[in-house]
């Protein structure tokens, strides 16, 4: 009798473990991929061809929620609110990363602690052009007619606080240079007011920038990389003309609120990896110049850490406030 009731009460709690739901593997429902710019970009652009080379290996829809607009402010303020259970994530950039903690007097997160570092997904390289006419053919040729017409020389960007500026204002302190700056509302006006002759020139993104270049419609004299660009071979870096440390580019990685399961990080992380060596995404990177740095989690934040202390002492030497 004994017996018989050991063996029935071993049935009864296999039975009632039966009728415990099993946790689904991850991910177990569609992602969220915000993006803090608007649709059409080359941010916006990048992150839809990556997520859907991710998409079949995930087993899930991605579905991109762009939310541009303060300094990319708005997109992380829609990730702090999503609940960090790995099915919200950002696709972030030099200002949420690196110069909005440094600009904002009263920034409502912080990038060093507030955020799930997933994986980086590399850089756009920035280039110093002017427009076809201006009278300087090299580096050494524009610092030297810069510095006899102080203050005469302006230049364009897509905004303030974008890596445009902060690279000019880079390139400014390394070289010495008093130029003005004329933010514009967007990459598309800048770049026809540099095509136009408006204004002489501009740091420009590859991504932006290749086919102008390419077309002889502006002149490159730079690129702000420690190498030279494969998309642009034959285009010198700063410090191959003199000028160290002139290294400037639009950061990309992927982010989430903190918190997230490590199983979601790591396996974003392994998806993303895999997404950046399919022949769509490979070619993409190629037309727009778009050099993919992977690594891990850790290596992301330690980099993201590392050239926000680079940039904070540019962005106070700078003197360049958004609030």
């Amino acid at each position: 009798m004994k017996r018989f009731l050991q063996l029935l009460a071993t049935g009864l709690a296999l039975a009632a473990a039966s009728h415990v739901p099993a946790q689904s593997a991850y991910p177990s429902q569609p992602l969220r991929w915000i993006v803090p710019y608007p649709a059409g970009g080359g941010t916006d652009n990048l992150a839809r061809a990556l997520a859907d080379a991710m998409q079949p290996s995930l087993g899930q829809p991605i579905v991109i929620d762009n939310r541009p607009g303060a300094s990319t402010n708005i997109g992380v303020s829609v990730l702090m609110q999503a609940k960090p259970d790995g099915y919200t994530i950002m696709q972030a950039e030099n200002a949420a990363l690196l110069f909005n903690e440094h600009m904002f007097a009263k920034l409502p997160y912080k990038p060093a602690s507030d955020f799930s570092y997933i994986g980086t997904i590399g850089r756009f390289p920035v280039a110093l052009v002017v427009h076809p006419d201006f009278p300087a053919k090299t580096v050494a040729e524009f610092v030297s007619y810069v510095k006899a017409n102080p203050d005469k020389v302006s230049y364009a960007s897509p905004g303030n606080g974008t890596p445009h500026h902060m690279a000019m204002e880079l390139f400014k302190q390394k070289a010495g240079l008093s130029i003005v700056h004329v933010p514009y509302k967007g990459a598309a006006p800048a770049m026809t007011d540099i095509m136009g002759g408006q204004v002489p020139t501009m740091m420009l993104d590859l991504a932006s920038g290749l086919p102008i270049i390419r077309s002889g419609k502006v002149r490159v004299l730079a690129i702000a990389l420690p190498q030279r660009a494969s998309a642009l071979p034959d285009v010198p870096t700063f410090s191959e003309v003199g000028l160290k440390d002139v290294n400037a580019y639009a950061f990309h990685g992927l982010i989430g609120p903190a918190g997230m399961p490590q199983e979601a990080v790591n396996r974003i992380n392994a998806e993303l990896h895999k997404a950046m060596k399919s022949p769509k995404v490979t070619k993409l990177f190629a037309d727009f110049g778009f050099e993919a740095l992977p690594g891990t989690p850790q290596d992301f934040y330690k980099l993201s850490r590392a050239e926000s202390e680079r940039w904070g002492k540019v962005i106070k030497s700078a003197g360049v406030q958004l609030d």
